[in-house]
């Protein structure tokens, strides 16, 4: 019997992504550097054709399975730590429309994973000014826009928030118009305050 190809594929991917959620969830890697690490390590020397790899959807899913397998109630401690965290920078940056997103809002966050924010302000000079005003130690870099290569890069700055790291996207007030559609596979990317309280909420009803 002729091997089924499509089922080979999915076994394929399905193995990549399980190598690759053990390394976010152990080593906090990102996405995709532990797709293409846990491609090399599945398939040896062979570089993966595009078809191969699994997507951020299955990775993540795999990652939280990974965690409520071995992690435990200390990744649930973790993760409602973050939020926590996450709301209290999200309030306090009202003014600036915050947003959070990565792996503290689709609940793959463990213990080396940091805070994701997008602000959509008027400048970025604005949200510098306002923490540096709050004796808050900022460092300046700069993160690939979320539209693509084709938009340049954004400035972010990161800070110390409650002994947690926050990452802060600074995009222009413009770039919220379309930011609220869902991933292809209908996943939310980023969350306001107002989402983020209902999160946390449904999370604290699930575990009573």
């Amino acid at each position: 019997m002729m091997p089924n190809l499509n089922n080979d594929l999915l076994q394929l991917r399905n193995e990549i992504a399980l190598v690759a959620a053990r390394m976010v969830a152990q080593d906090g890697a990102d996405l995709d550097t532990a797709r293409r690490k846990a491609a090399r390590q599945v398939l040896g020397v062979t570089p993966p054709k595009p078809n191969m790899m699994p997507d951020d959807a299955q990775v993540e899913d795999e990652v939280r399975k990974y965690l409520a397998l071995f992690g435990g109630p200390a990744h649930l401690e973790r993760l409602a730590h973050l939020r926590a965290t996450a709301l209290q920078v999200m309030e306090a940056l009202a003014d600036f429309n915050p947003y959070l997103t990565g792996a503290v809002l689709n609940g793959t966050a463990g213990e080396h994973d940091d805070i994701h924010l997008q602000l959509f302000a008027d400048s970025a000079k604005e949200v510098e000014i306002y923490l540096l005003n709050r004796n808050v130690n900022i460092d300046v870099s700069e993160t690939p826009h979320f539209k693509g290569g084709r938009h340049a890069p954004v400035e972010t700055v990161s800070f110390p928030w409650m002994k947690e790291a926050v990452h802060a996207e600074l995009y222009e007030y413009q770039d919220l118009r379309g930011a609220l559609k869902p991933r292809a596979d209908g996943q939310v990317q980023r969350i306001d305050i107002a989402g983020l309280r209902a999160l946390i909420a449904a999370s604290d009803n699930k575990e009573s």
